[in-house]
């Protein structure tokens, strides 16, 4: 638990067990009176069983003692969408096409649960990577963001919105009102780019005022945090030689600080770390956020089966973007949550097929919060198969996803299930197809599921419940 830079090393100790040493990469550092530092969390998991058991056992773990909780409530699978392709992200969006996309994902009954507002809403120049004047462009949203978060919650759509406020750009407000709060790195400052110093307790309070005051008239429901900057040169050039790592320290103490005040102030806010896309995914972090935008690499089938592959492994609430309109494409990024992108001002999309599509994810999408097991190997090629299971042991169902790709020839794979009972009979299936069938947990496990797809770059989508007793 460290959205710092960690380390960890690992080695034999002797034949007999395994010695580990972990934590803050650079710490060579005196502490001046009164100066608190912490060392990073670090979580210890013993189990027994295979290694997939151990993976599961720490998902269950994530579930019941990690994942935030908005409100009290336990996470469910969302659906959210977007119309940042089309506005280059928000730098030429404004009110009206904000609640133009609400409202035709509303008539065509595509029945989402988040609009999400992305980078480009706030005074920057046209261009949304200049950041730094947390300002809503009063040109394109004179009322704020209030008429359209409202327009959004009339339909029963929470809205998400972007922040990056530790990257600040040349002649944005931060620079040049608060030069005090900034950290300044060589490479970065030639690129006109400095750091708000999260270790500064007055810029931490300013961070923790302005987002609460934002979220409040703005009726916020996502605070999606970015982090499209490296901040270890800013850290380590901070630092002078007898206090190596203490800017490091500060920074991520004042990080995890704003983001519990925060928390304590909107109880009911929910969090999203993004940070480029896949970054600071650590525990702390996942305590207190989730990544509804896994991976900066998106929308390509491959990639995306691969990333779910080994993500589900160890965080059990994710997010990815999809543009698809085929079921290839679109399974290919199921998860927890998915965060559409389609142009739905135009009338010509296959808006049955969209609806169908949708409909199935979310027929099986709060599956994807059970044990997790690979049935097959991983694959970053695109001559086989590749398929996993998510199971929901207390509720005695669960599903299996299969793909095959686009170079393989085999058109069937026999996939051996886990986690059933093996004296209880299961309804199996497709979701493609009105029939089922009935199979025994032993027959499951022991000569596995038969997987048919006799195109290429197909998918099935193949569910499972628990039809006798246990």
């Amino acid at each position: 638990g460290w959205p710092g830079q960690w380390a960890a090393d690992f080695s034999r100790d002797d034949g007999r067990g395994v010695r580990v040493q972990a934590g803050q990469e650079l710490t060579h550092f005196k502490l001046l009176p009164g100066e608190k530092v912490r060392s990073p969390m670090t979580a210890l998991l013993f189990w027994t069983g295979d290694w997939v058991r151990g993976q599961n056992v720490w998902r269950k773990w994530m579930l019941a003692h990690n994942l935030p909780r908005p409100g009290g409530k336990p996470l469910a699978a969302k659906l959210a969408a977007s119309s940042a392709p089309w506005y280059m992200e928000m730098s030429r969006a404004d009110e009206a096409s904000q609640k133009l996309f609400l409202d035709r994902y509303h008539q065509e009954n595509i029945n989402i649960n988040y609009w999400w507002m992305d980078a480009g809403w706030y005074v920057s120049n046209g261009t949304w990577p200049n950041t730094g004047t947390w300002e809503i462009d009063p040109k394109r949203f004179p009322n704020g963001f209030r008429p359209v978060d409202d327009h959004a919650h009339s339909m029963g759509v929470q809205s998400i919105v972007w922040f990056e406020l530790e990257r600040v750009t040349r002649d944005s407000w931060l620079w040049e009102k608060h030069p005090d709060w900034l950290l300044k790195s060589e490479m970065e400052e030639q690129h006109g780019q400095r750091l708000l110093n999260l270790g500064n307790p007055e810029a931490v309070k300013w961070v923790v005022d302005y987002l609460d005051t934002f979220i409040t008239q703005q009726a916020v429901d996502v605070y999606r945090i970015d982090f499209n900057i490296a901040p270890l040169p800013f850290w380590r050039e901070t630092d002078a030689p007898d206090r190596q790592g203490i800017t490091e320290n500060k920074y991520v103490m004042g990080f995890l600080e704003y983001l519990d005040q925060l928390k304590k102030r909107h109880p009911e806010i929910l969090i999203d770390t993004c940070a480029s896309g896949g970054r600071r995914d650590d525990l702390e972090t996942l305590r207190r956020a989730v990544p509804m935008h896994r991976s900066d690499y998106s929308y390509e089938p491959v990639g995306q089966q691969n990333i779910t592959y080994g993500m589900s492994f160890w965080i059990p609430y994710y997010g990815s973007p999809n543009a698809a309109r085929d079921n290839y494409v679109f399974r290919s990024s199921w998860g927890p949550q998915i965060n559409v992108v389609w142009d739905v001002r135009r009338k010509d999309l296959d808006y049955e097929w969209i609806r169908r599509a949708t409909s199935q994810w979310r027929s099986v999408a709060d599956l994807y919060l059970g044990d997790y097991y690979p049935l097959t190997t991983y694959d970053s090629s695109d001559i086989g198969w590749i398929a996993w299971q998510f199971d929901r042991p207390e509720r005695g169902e669960g599903m299996v996803q299969a793909f095959r790709r686009s170079n393989s020839v085999l058109d069937s794979a026999q996939l051996i299930l886990h986690g059933l009972q093996p004296d209880s009979r299961y309804e199996v299936k497709n979701v493609d197809e009105s029939s089922s069938q009935q199979l025994s947990g032993r027959e499951l496990m022991q000569n596995g599921l038969t997987v048919s797809l006799k195109d290429r770059m197909s998918s099935a989508v193949i569910t499972y419940k628990r039809s006798t007793p246990k």
